[in-house]
């Protein structure tokens, strides 16, 4: 017998395809057009080729700016993965604690960015911060405005503070629906605990973990309001993401040819290096699964 599709369900969907059209496809085409053209004002265009592209890659700026970028990237993913995966472990599975624990995880994913910035930017202070203060009494000259390192500190550890939650609650759902049979036969093989993590805990976490890395990788990548908020950029370039240089030559110097080919280029690394690491998570993750299946 031949099964019969109902396509009616796709006119549900077609009022949500529309709107992220006009959403997303328009202003997505609108710098396309600035990209590949110049203006002298009155809304009058001259084509101007691949003319802003070579600008932005041949400048040592752009390049500065993507080697922050991947570098700030790798160091949140090698705290909060693992400090994620860690929290989640020891995090009860039943009892009042379990709401209580994912209350309090919950609570930084809630607050804005611009606060988380704000909060930051004054908690850091060496005048009025309870950080920067209490650093200073203890004989560290902290100074994240100043300072390269301490800046790139300060960035750091807001971050894993506000997003290692996004990690934990993932882990922690992947954890939850393990069924309570793995780990008596584990138990009654006198697995260790390394043994159960390995080959029982981490591979039913992969899907978790591969959304957790593909969401914190892409925030991190593109992260702007926080890093801006407290500390601008600086000192010096020292905290200037591509995001941040994007603002600054869009809307700074007004620069609409180089920004909105900056732009492009900058959407294109976000999705080749967001597809190398569902790839590589992917095959990764489906050889574990087979080494746990051969357990």
């Amino acid at each position: 017998m031949e099964k019969s599709w109902n396509n009616r369900a796709w006119f549900l969907v077609l009022p949500v395809l529309v709107l992220v059209a006009f959403s997303a496809v328009v202003p997505l085409m609108t710098v396309v057009n600035y990209a590949f053209q110049d203006t002298f004002g009155n809304n009058e265009f001259f084509w101007a080729g691949t003319e802003w592209f070579e600008q932005v890659l041949d400048s040592s700026r752009f390049w500065e700016a993507m080697a922050r970028n991947l570098a700030f990237s790798a160091i949140i993913l090698l705290i909060e993965v693992p400090l994620g995966i860690l929290i989640a472990l020891n995090m009860p599975k039943s009892g009042w604690g379990v709401p209580v624990c994912l209350v309090l995880m919950a609570l930084p994913l809630l607050i804005p960015w611009n606060v988380v910035g704000t909060i930051w930017q004054v908690f850091g202070r060496s005048d009025i911060g309870l950080l920067g203060y209490t650093l200073n009494q203890l004989g560290v000259d902290y100074n994240y405005t100043r300072d390269t390192t301490d800046a790139w500190a300060t960035v750091i550890v807001m971050d894993v503070w506000h997003w290692t939650s996004l990690v934990v609650l993932l882990c922690y759902a992947g954890l939850v629906s393990i069924p309570d049979a793995y780990y008596q036969a584990a138990k009654i093989d006198g697995a260790s605990r390394w043994a159960v993590f390995r080959f029982i805990q981490l591979p039913k976490m992969n899907r978790v973990l591969l959304i957790a890395v593909l969401l914190r990788f892409m925030d991190s990548f593109m992260i702007y309001t926080e890093p801006f908020v407290v500390t601008g950029g600086g000192p010096g370039n020292a905290t200037t993401f591509l995001s941040i240089d994007l603002v600054k030559m869009a809307l700074g110097q007004f620069d609409l040819g180089p920004a909105a080919a900056m732009s492009l280029v900058y959407f294109l690394i976000i999705l080749l290096l967001s597809w190398v690491f569902y790839t590589v998570m992917t095959n990764v993750g489906v050889e574990r699964s087979n080494q746990s299946g051969g357990h």
